[in-house]
């Protein structure tokens, strides 16, 4: 089950554009392409004509046009027109809030009255010239929550990103886990330690010495309806570690944006803010590369796991103390799901 009344990432600006674009979010199928003032706007990806799929269709005059025989769709669900035909009297299709920032479209998947800009989640790194951001899309055959367990618990990355950021100190120091109201917090604060192949390479993209101890720090941040962010750097052992100054370290944000399609299928919106070398374009292009590289390997991980799921419904999942930050961000999904529903049947 998905959270419908809350804001997802549907689309990266850039691939809403001439075309239209389709895409499932949250199991409801939708069509979304450039209107009026060039203002995304997002419909059911269904021609009420035929059946057909929007998407496959084309904007024009700032209507969308299906591909099939012509019907053009208003940003209201409401059928505008079509050739040799009457048909304002078409019953209306869903249309669904969206908003636009970040460099991102936003879709409300739920009841378009309650869709609200004011629960847009705000964000300090994006649109803010002290920092540069990079990041991509996967698509993952997987459920969204697996894909928010995997990033609540780092545990796993000694042994899946064994050759990039991976290192045996993190089995070694424990996780402590955190709840405020809907947030989750997970921190883990390693000292004194070698730094691994990714953050050698930050530090000295950064011109900082990359073979002296350092102390190193992961603090990921749920919050609902499914984004993780990821405090992540190393600071020279013994500056301060997570408060050291920033020309004593290296530190970034990953960004995780998960966004269900289907029970066993997500859009992952992934990437990284970082606060050091902001206009080198260069070392963007080079994180980003090595970044992309490090989450295809969670990919191929959690894919598997899902088929695995799949395969045996009914087998029990045992829960370590390494799993306290996903159990609870489930456990805060669960809550609002049933408030949601609550506040449906009323």
């Amino acid at each position: 089950m998905f959270l419908k009344n809350t804001w997802y990432v549907a689309a990266s600006s850039a691939e809403v554009q001439d075309k239209p674009l389709g895409r499932t979010i949250c199991g409801e199928p939708m069509v979304f392409y450039r209107g009026d003032g060039d203002k995304v706007s997002a419909l059911e990806d269904f021609c009420p004509h035929r059946g057909a799929p929007l998407s496959l269709g084309k904007v024009c005059n700032g209507k969308l046009v299906c591909g099939y025989h012509g019907l053009e769709m208003g940003c209201d669900g409401k059928t505008v027109a079509m050739p040799g035909q009457r048909v304002r009297g078409f019953p209306a299709i869903r249309n669904f809030a969206t908003i636009e920032r970040y460099g991102f479209v936003w879709v409300w998947p739920g009841d378009v009255a309650l869709a609200d800009e004011a629960l847009m989640p705000v964000f300090e790194f994006f649109d803010n010239p002290a920092w540069a951001y990079g990041g991509g899309l996967y698509h993952i055959h997987c459920n969204y929550q697996l894909m928010i367990d995997n990033l609540m618990d780092l545990t796993h990355e000694t042994y899946v990103h064994s050759t990039s950021i991976g290192q045996k100190e993190i089995d070694e120091e424990p996780c402590i886990t955190k709840v405020d109201g809907e947030h989750v917090m997970t921190s883990r604060f390693m000292n004194n330690i070698e730094a691994p192949p990714f953050w050698k390479m930050a530090l000295r993209s950064n011109n900082l010495a990359d073979d002296v101890l350092v102390d190193r720090w992961q603090i990921c941040h749920f919050t609902p309806p499914s984004h993780v962010m990821i405090e992540v750097g190393v600071a020279h052992a013994g500056k301060g570690g997570y408060d050291a100054p920033n020309h004593c370290k290296a530190s970034s944000t990953v960004v995780d944006f998960i966004t269900p399609e289907t029970e066993t299928s997500i859009h992952y919106f992934w990437g990284m803010a970082r606060k050091f070398k902001p206009e080198n374009a260069e070392l963007t292009a080079m994180i980003r590369e090595g970044q992309g590289k490090i989450f295809a390997e969670d990919l191929d991980m959690l894919e598997r796991q899902q088929r695995n799921l799949s395969l045996y419904p009914d087998r029990a999942l045992l829960m370590l103390n390494i799993d306290a930050g996903g159990v609870q961000s489930r456990r805060v999904i669960e809550r609002l799901l049933a408030k949601e529903h609550n506040g449906a049947t009323a």
